[in-house]
């Protein structure tokens, strides 16, 4: 089995292109990131996923992780990987440096992200969480929590844990029961039960940190009467050191189909009803803080659909080049590597395709993130974030959906030796099953999407964003049949989606988002592509054989991916059909 190596000449020519497009290389707030810096960052992200993450990965689905005692056991060589992690700074990369970050841009954290998951998804889970449980503490925290939080999470002395699900309540975060009593010290003692808390408990770091949302006794029901607490495992004195343990217990570790070497657990709060919590912001508004959190969440979960479609290509290509099986197409006797097979390298290419556009689009939403937050323009600043909430629940969904795809076809083109365990390549299979389901459902997605995104504000975003496309086909005039193709996408989306959208029929508009968002996502994917195509035809005499393969992938991705839209939407209109008069009882 191969181990992950960085594609870095895709993803330096991917940040570039972001920084041009969005403009942001253009901002004088950005004048201290040059092309230097960002390789230099670049380069070392991908050694340390090659060198140090990548030949971890697979003890840690082999071995996994432990519970013993009460007490949560990371595989062999965890700890030591987390403390280099940390001593090199990667934990704070797009942190403030007043705390100990590195106060990188996103455009810069996003690409070392992603090789950092392609490398070793189920280690680096913990990193998205300080980094949106950090923004929290900014955004709501106090200057007290943020003086006594911050700086021990940023270099990695402790690490966080997002709390949200229970058993009984699961994405219905308003059914939720945790408890939280204010005492006369101002603490709460916080009582009740989690489920599925990644990264909940281990012996990678000091302390764990605990986001726990919960309701007080006069809160009002459902969502609107959440409230958000930190919750250490080892309360804190007063002088930053741990204390005595604060009755937060891991009653149990998950056995998972996947990432195994990440500790899931159950979590208990207050058995002996002496743990104690620090309201974050205000009482019963616990959800607009954690929602900093999730989306960071749901990014990332896009991320991870990238970089395990990255990691199925690489096992798959050096496979399909190495096994030699059959004989030429075209009438030749030498047997051949079964890459030289058409429908094998529709496979490959089905994959390179996706990940490269998704790729793309994940470095672009990174870019507008920063450039929304540095822009003095306030009219681009809102622009910017309706574009990147519009994209979020796309992109999180759909790169999740094609992950599982993508290692699915994978483990495809090995044929059976992709159904045995020890070639490696079933893992990404197991580990990518997850990531449809956690952080909201491509069907919980589908819905942000549909009545959030789009029905309230009556498709403003949407229309944006479809204009967008539209002016950017017109750079691809030497591949005329892409820019048609792109444009007939555009327009059927346009005059369909939004009409459909506003129509009020709530069977129909439930039944039919995921199939809207797919549609959407192809589009996203193909105008990426497009994009890069237009560029690579202007770069060809540069590096003919490289551009002249991005020119191909867009080709292939117009004429096998993108007609699936026309399909999706016919799909949407008659979603309800049959779904009304199924009886699931009979």
């Amino acid at each position: 089995m191969s181990l992950y190596q960085a594609p870095l000449k895709d993803i330096q020519l991917l940040v570039e292109n972001a920084l041009t497009t969005t403009g942001l290389d253009e901002l004088p707030t950005m004048a201290d990131f040059d092309t230097e810096l960002v390789n230099a960052v670049l380069e070392e992200a991908g050694k340390f996923a090659a060198g140090e993450l990548a030949p971890l990965n697979r003890m840690g689905d082999i071995q996994g992780c432990r519970f013993e005692d009460g007490k949560v056991m990371t595989p062999d060589g965890w700890k030591n990987a987390y403390r280099q992690f940390c001593d090199a700074g990667w934990m704070g990369l797009a942190l403030p440096a007043e705390f100990g970050g590195q106060s990188l841009p996103r455009f810069i954290a996003q690409p070392v992200n992603e090789m950092w998951l392609s490398a070793n998804l189920a280690f680096i889970m913990f990193h998205a969480l300080t980094q949106g449980g950090s923004e929290i503490l900014m955004h709501f925290g106090s200057d007290e929590q943020k003086a006594r939080y911050l700086e021990p999470l940023i270099s990695g002395r402790w690490t966080l844990a997002m709390s949200l699900t229970e058993p009984n309540a699961g994405s219905d975060l308003g059914a939720l029961t945790t408890r939280a009593v204010k005492q006369d010290d101002g603490r709460y003692l916080i009582k009740g039960q989690k489920i599925y808390i990644t990264y909940g408990d281990h012996d990678l770091a000091d302390n764990i940190v605990h986001l726990v949302l919960a309701r007080t006794p006069d809160a009002p029901a459902g969502s609107r009467g959440i409230s958000l607490f930190l919750v250490p495992k080892y309360r804190i004195r007063e002088d930053g050191t741990l204390g005595e343990a604060n009755d937060v217990r891991c009653t149990g570790i998950e056995h998972k189909t996947g990432l195994h070497g990440s500790p899931t657990c159950s979590i208990s709060y207050g058995d002996k009803d002496t743990c104690y919590g620090e309201l974050i912001g205000d009482e019963n508004r616990g959800l607009a803080a954690m929602f900093i959190l999730m989306n960071e969440a749901r990014l990332s979960c896009g991320i991870q659909g990238v970089a395990l479609g990255e990691a199925a290509y690489q096992q798959a290509l050096e496979y399909a080049l190495e096994r030699t099986q059959g004989t030429d197409y075209r009438g030749g006797r030498e047997r051949v590597a079964i890459a030289q097979h058409p429908d094998v390298a529709r496979m490959l290419l089905s994959i390179r395709s996706e990940v490269m556009g998704l790729r793309s689009l994940s470095y672009l939403i990174a870019a507008q993130i920063d450039k929304a937050e540095h822009t003095p323009d306030a009219d681009e600043r809102k622009r910017l974030q309706d574009r990147v909430a519009l994209l979020t629940p796309v992109f999180k969904a759909y790169a999740t959906e094609r992950a599982n795809l993508m290692a699915g076809t994978g483990i495809q083109v090995f044929g059976g030796m992709g159904f045995v365990e020890e070639t490696g390549v079933a893992q990404l299979m197991r580990d990518a099953r997850v990531t449809t389901i956690y952080e909201g459902t491509t069907g919980i997605q589908a819905r942000d999407l549909v009545f959030r995104k789009i029905q309230l504000d009556e498709g403003v975003a949407l229309k944006a964003l479809l204009d967008e496309i539209d002016a950017d086909a017109n750079r691809l005039e030497d591949l005329p049949q892409a820019t048609d193709t792109l444009r007939q996408a555009t327009g059927a989306l346009r005059d369909q989606i939004i009409p459909m959208v506003s129509s009020g029929n709530l069977l129909r508009l439930n039944a039919g988002a995921v199939l809207l968002l797919e549609a959407l996502g192809t589009l996203c994917c193909a105008w990426q592509l497009g994009n890069l195509a237009a560029l690579a035809l202007s770069r060809r005499d540069q590096d003919p054989v490289y551009y002249g393969n991005l020119i191909a992938l867009a080709e292939y991705y117009f004429a096998h991916s993108l007609p699936a839209i026309q399909a999706r939407l016919l799909s949407f209109e008659q979603a309800e059909a049959g779904i009304a008069n199924y009886r699931f009882d009979d």
